[in-house]
């Protein structure tokens, strides 16, 4: 055990040099901890919407070729970081050893989800992702992971199963936002108009039953086909109306949310496809707030397209932290049935062990 510190782990940034382990092209992801780290042992990546997306898409669904590429981006870097999304995701494992100037409380044998992305996350895979059959987010697997002074993790909870919160775990930054944000728009007792692009997802649909509990007057739910709003419909009492829509459509989903009872006050993007900036912007009204939390976001198209339209609007990047953040989106499936069937339910179509996550 080595016992320089670096809390930020910046001893782990390989090239290029002097940037943080996030900005990284390449981590140093040795097994032995520097006094102020943990060392992971590994079980289960999640790997982000965007991510897998873009993976199945770029390999056409070839389970052997999204496996290979995997493989391949976390031994060349040292982590699980996209190189065309950026994106990574999170893990579940157990603690191995923790180093005596640690801030984070762990113990060994503790079984635990990271709360900071694979991005910046110091990871080896030791088992070539065999046991991963390409078809889900989540990754079985073993290895190991380093978390620094820091990061942040979570103690799963022996009341849910584990996938599954895993699943919660992995946006739990989302419905924090989304309920910090409706609630400072309740005004006079009114709550404001919350619309959720992506609902039927899991950030999408944490984050409605998030505006719900914090008093939103209305919670419209977008959708892109059908069957996502049969999911969303079955669950009930996530939202108020369901809009199937074409969220790259901006003039189309406005005019869809108008119908459903917007503008919306709140706009929360939750989908993992480029080109939806304008149409949250057009579906907000004039000084509501639009929270991007999906890792597709262009920044730049989004402040252009809002100065574009003269749109009069607060514009909130989700960075996946809120204090509380895993607590808050937990108790949020244990106290909504109609969530955690469609968490369920959706997982369960995707293979998961047990049959549900």
């Amino acid at each position: 055990m080595t016992t320089t510190l670096s809390p930020l782990g910046l001893r782990r940034v390989l090239d290029p040099p002097g940037v943080l382990p996030q900005a990284a092209w390449r981590l140093d992801a040795s097994a032995a901890i520097a006094a102020d780290e943990v060392r992971i042992r590994v079980d289960r990546l999640n790997l982000d919407a965007a991510s897998y997306r873009q993976l199945r898409e770029a390999y056409a669904g070839d389970p052997d070729k999204i496996r290979a590429a995997v493989v391949e981006i976390i031994a060349t870097r040292g982590k699980m970081q996209n190189p065309v999304t950026g994106s990574g995701g999170m893990l579940t494992g157990t603690v191995e050893e923790v180093g005596p100037d640690s801030p984070l409380g762990l113990e060994p044998g503790q079984r635990i989800a990271t709360l900071v992305s694979l991005t910046l996350t110091p990871l080896v895979i030791t088992d070539s992702l065999a046991r991963w059959d390409g078809q889900s987010e989540q990754v079985p697997c073993e290895g190991h992971a380093i978390l620094f002074a820091r990061s942040i993790a979570a103690v799963l909870p022996d009341d849910l199963p584990v996938p599954l919160s895993l699943a919660v775990l992995d946006v739990c930054g989302a419905p924090a936002l989304t309920k910090r944000v409706v609630t400072a728009g309740s005004r006079a007792g009114q709550g404001p108009v919350a619309l959720i692009v992506g609902a039927a997802g899991k950030s999408g649909s944490l984050s409605a039953a998030a505006a719900r509990q914090a008093g939103a007057a209305r919670v419209i739910g977008v959708v892109p086909a059908q069957a996502e709003a049969a999911l969303l419909r079955e669950a009930g009492g996530l939202v108020d109306a369901v809009v199937i829509a074409d969220a790259r459509d901006p003039a189309g989903l406005a005019r869809a949310v108008q119908a459903a009872g917007g503008p919306a006050d709140v706009t929360v993007v939750c989908v993992d496809v480029a080109g939806c900036e304008g149409g949250a912007i057009l579906s907000t009204a004039q000084a509501g707030t639009v929270i991007f939390f999906s890792m597709a976001t262009s920044f730049s198209s989004a402040a252009l397209s809002a100065e574009g339209v003269a749109a009069d609007v607060t514009m909130l990047v989700g960075n996946g932290y809120v204090p509380g953040h895993a607590e808050l989106a937990l108790d949020l499936v244990r106290t909504t049935p109609a969530l955690r069937a469609l968490f369920e339910q959706r997982l369960s179509a995707h293979g998961a062990e047990g049959g549900q996550r």
